[in-house]
């Protein structure tokens, strides 16, 4: 006969693909997770850019609006491990691409053969994209006179009674006080627009979070980010989340058993690569169940005007 602690660690097992049933102990408080971590830290790189139109202003920020616009960069990172522009307009999702389990994909991933649902492209207009590739090269490297930066920590909670992790600027402190993803409020150029709710808040920069994860086939890892505007996640070098362009409030997610480059047990990186590019809302959520590690981010300026 089981006893309730024997049935929470085959689930564990089964949830997880573990061998140690030792971990699920404090099941009979009912999170068969609970032997997880309750939080993971991840270090972003925030660079600070001013608006076009003014002095020193960067062409890219607050010069475009649209929707989601796919395509604008390269399959794969550069030997800098930086994100390369391949298009200046792209194309833009007219339907979205959704996966077997109704979640909104990167069109390149779909597959009817897995029962997903194929959604529909239409070539990009001249209101949203890039200006060109150099102006794009500057995004995620620290420019003298063209942006500032400095490092900030995210950190991801585990939502009880599962493995998945959660950074949600709509309700995490201090992002809900600060009504969105405002990392550098009367920092770095310490420039400022009203956001949606009235306050005055720093816009116009992005964001780079360079962390590691060992790959475990067939235990349902995944990752999913929802916000805005451009968002480019990279695992081991190879695109698997398209949100480019500026747009409201989008997600995508990325279920890792559908990657053929990966293999069971091997250390994968994980590369995020975010922009704020136009008021007034600035929106940024992960939720994974991958158990991400921090790694060595890039090296930061902290230059000031």
């Amino acid at each position: 006969m089981k006893t309730a602690t024997t049935s929470a660690i085959v689930a564990c097992i089964s949830a997880m693909g573990i061998t140690d049933c030792s971990v699920a102990r404090a099941t009979d408080r009912g999170d068969s997770f609970s032997h997880l971590p309750a939080t993971l830290s991840v270090t972003a790189v925030i660079r600070d850019f001013r608006a076009s139109g003014v002095r020193g202003g960067h062409p890219d920020f607050q010069s475009f609006s649209g929707t989601t616009t796919v395509g604008l960069v390269e399959d794969e990172l550069d030997e800098d491990s930086k994100p390369v522009a391949a298009s200046l307009r792209g194309w833009t999702i007219q339907r979205e691409f959704k996966d077997s389990a109704g979640r909104n994909i990167m069109p390149s991933m779909a597959d009817e053969d897995r029962g997903d649902r194929m959604g529909l492209l239409a070539p990009g207009g001249e209101r949203n994209g890039l200006t060109s590739a150099q102006h794009f090269w500057q995004w995620y490297r620290d420019v003298p006179g063209v942006n500032v930066s400095k490092q900030i920590d995210l950190t991801l909670n585990r939502v009880e009674g599962t493995n998945r992790y959660v950074f949600d600027s709509a309700t995490d402190a201090p992002w809900v006080g600060l009504k969105g993803f405002f990392p550098i409020n009367g920092e770095l150029f310490a420039d400022s627009s009203r956001n949606w709710s009235g306050t005055q808040s720093n816009f116009h920069f992005t964001t780079e979070v360079s962390t590691e994860f060992v790959y475990n086939r067939g235990t349902g890892q995944v990752f999913r980010f929802t916000g805005d505007d451009d968002v480019w996640v990279f695992i081991d070098g190879k695109l698997v989340i398209d949100l480019g362009g500026v747009h409201a409030r989008r997600e995508q997610t990325i279920e890792l058993d559908r990657l053929e480059n990966l293999s069971d047990g091997n250390v994968y990186s994980l590369k995020v690569f975010h922009a704020e590019r136009h008021t007034v809302e600035s929106n940024f959520r992960i939720e994974t169940t991958i158990q991400l590690r921090n790694v060595d981010p890039p090296i930061t300026t902290n230059l000031h005007d």
